[in-house]
């Protein structure tokens, strides 16, 4: 008899998923080591409905083994593959489960493996273990693994280690065990009911940054029906895979791998051109600065390094001088902070005017409050007229996101032309309009693909500006209210009347 398996004093839940498997559910069952059968591990069995008696023959095997904890359930209608697997992990998550084993009733998946897949876990190595049939060269096929499933297999486990930029051996293994911990993480909840939710769950765990390890598992393919139908799940898995790498680009939102706010944000984006360098750019060493909305402060602490005396606003910072910049703890929907704007010589807006709920009437106040210095302001915006948010709307798709052109904090959305409209009508002379490429380096990693990319970026700029820029950039400045417009005019017309009157001799002079 195997030594007990030492899970530390947690709590284990073996799941297993059945349809259709009246005849294949008590071996899986029997096959359970006897190292897990020991306190803390508890076997729960759900059946999805099935046509076959699946759920007569769990109980059945119940009734005949009292000794192994063995719960079986039947859903009151077919949830899929995902659905049920969403059921089981809800059920380990309500029960305080430690860690759940996820098997299948048609033993495909080997039983007697689950103490070499929870090593890893037990041990603190990771957050979840996956079995796979790929680790040893050759084992798949000579597991009778069909050719066209395997080669399938291959090529899409490829295609989704090139996208994700990971090396996993095998993505599409069914044989998993992970910390109830972790899945309490993710929302596994809002992922499909289908088959490729083994492939979601994977996309949570990675934008979760939860650890995965791999084991190697012998492959099995008895005279099984197969439920899965291969293009389609290929398809949806391939789809998937995209719109979790497109969501992590601020391109496409999905609310499933929505998994909280980062650290920061929006990181400064240098190095190449973007609408932080456009901006540094724009502002002269040792300028007297305003930063509006400046966030953590980042593009303020770079220009306070380049000998720029910088006051920094934005709601929630804390008060007082840090990194040589004056921070200034301000809502901005509340209208302009109690500055003397007009002792600045450039203000910044970076990705500001769009939070606001009435941004005409903030820009108004802006230029009420420059007053004679009319300083210059440094304007930046999502452009919603970028090719790839055209091609969303194409195919129907305007999903706002936690960060990009549709952030879900934004009310306006702009073109170039809406945007000049905005500062024109408020009162301000356009000195400078410029498109800006997509942040490639920082989506790409930095490397040299990035500045590539944006290298053709700003090619396709000089043809179709509005299409292809992802950003828009402005350099606009303040002109006079109708107030000091009607006071210069007079001061200009006194002074000019005074001048025609001193030249002009009076009557009777001497000539």
């Amino acid at each position: 008899m195997s030594a007990a398996f030492d899970l530390g004093g947690k709590r284990l839940l073996i799941f297993v998923v059945a349809y259709n498997a009246e005849r294949t559910i008590a071996s899986v069952l029997d096959r359970i080591p006897a190292a897990l059968r020991v306190p803390g591990v508890e076997v729960l069995v759900i059946d999805d409905s099935s046509p076959d008696a699946t759920f007569r023959a769990g109980l059945r095997y119940t009734d005949e083994h009292p000794a192994l904890p063995v719960r079986v359930l039947r859903t009151p209608e077919n949830q899929g593959y995902g659905g049920n697997q969403k059921l089981g992990y809800g059920y380990a998550i309500a029960q305080g489960f430690d860690y759940v084993a996820l098997l299948h009733g048609d033993g495909q998946y080997a039983p007697e493996r689950l103490p070499e897949l929870l090593g890893p876990l037990v041990a603190g190595e990771a957050d979840a273990v996956f079995g796979s049939r790929m680790m040893v060269r050759g084992a798949a096929l000579r597991g009778r693994m069909p050719l066209y499933k395997y080669v399938g297999n291959r090529i899409l486990s490829g295609f989704q280690n090139l996208v994700l930029g990971t090396a996993f051996t095998e993505f599409h293994s069914g044989y998993r065990v992970y910390s109830v911990a972790a899945l309490k993480r993710v929302p596994f909840e809002r992922n499909t009911g289908d088959f490729h939710f083994d492939t979601e769950i994977i996309l949570q765990f990675l934008r979760a940054k939860l650890r995965i390890a791999e084991v190697p598992i012998p492959t099995y393919y008895g005279d099984e029906i197969c439920h899965v139908d291969g293009l389609r799940y290929a398809w949806d898995v391939a789809v998937a895979t995209l719109r979790f790498r497109i969501h992590g680009l601020n391109l496409l939102y999905d609310r499933k791998y929505d998994l909280g706010p980062d650290a920061v944000r929006y990181p400064v984006k240098l190095g190449y051109t973007s609408s932080h360098s456009l901006a540094l750019e724009a502002v002269a060493p040792g300028s007297r600065v305003l930063d509006l909305g400046c966030g953590p402060g980042l593009i303020a602490r770079e220009l306070a390094a380049r000998g720029c005396r910088v006051t920094a606003v934005d709601r929630g910072v804390q008060q007082g001088t840090r990194d040589g910049v004056e921070f200034v703890d301000w809502d901005l929907e509340k209208g302009m902070p109690p500055i003397d704007v007009s002792g600045f010589d450039e203000i910044l807006l970076l990705d500001v005017v769009e939070h606001l709920r009435e941004p005409e009437r903030f820009l108004e106040q802006l230029r009420s409050a420059a007053r004679s210095r009319r300083p210059a302001v440094v304007f930046t915006t999502g452009n919603i007229g970028f090719a790839v948010t055209r091609f969303a709307l194409l195919l129907g798709q305007f999903n706002y996101g936690t960060r990009g052109i549709l952030d879900r904090t934004h009310t306006r959305l702009f073109t170039f032309a809406s945007a000049r409209r905005l500062f024109v009508e408020a009162g301000y002379r356009v000195l400078e309009t410029r498109g800006v490429p997509a942040p490639f380096p920082e989506a790409l990693g930095g490397g040299g693909l990035g500045r590539v990319l944006v290298a053709l970026n700003e090619m396709a700029l000089l043809v179709l500006r509005g299409l292809f820029s992802y950003q828009i950039f402005m350099r606009v400045r303040a002109l006079p209210t109708l107030h000091e417009l009607l006071g210069e005019t007079e001061r200009v017309s006194a002074a000019a009347a005074e001048a025609h009157r001193s030249a002009v001799p009076e009557p009777g002079a001497d000539r």
